[in-house]
């Protein structure tokens, strides 16, 4: 499973590199929102149920550490938030 998540990670990198210079917030083409569409969200929606379930698996040791909020923060609220909250094409 983290093979496969690590392959489909390698995907995103390679489509953006084939449209060129894509890091210009102001110039969001239908290019990068195709992109950002069928490309990077999967590949976040991915991200963020794998962060949960990690961030589970990991509460009682973050717990008993004291740093279940940065472990939340970190695996679960970052990945969901560029996911789901940034508009479309931009940022990534």
């Amino acid at each position: 499973m983290i093979a496969a998540t690590w392959l489909l990670s390698l995907s995103p990198s390679a489509s953006v590199a084939a449209f060129g210079d894509l890091d210009d917030p102001e110039d969001v083409t239908a290019e990068r929102m195709a992109v950002d569409t069928f490309v990077v969200r999967p590949v976040g929606a991915v991200a963020t149920v794998l962060g949960a379930v990690v961030y589970v698996v990991s509460l009682p040791f973050s717990y008993s550490g004291g740093n279940q909020q940065r472990a939340y923060e970190a695996l679960v609220q970052d990945p969901a938030e560029h996911t789901f909250r940034r508009p479309l094409g931009d940022d990534f």
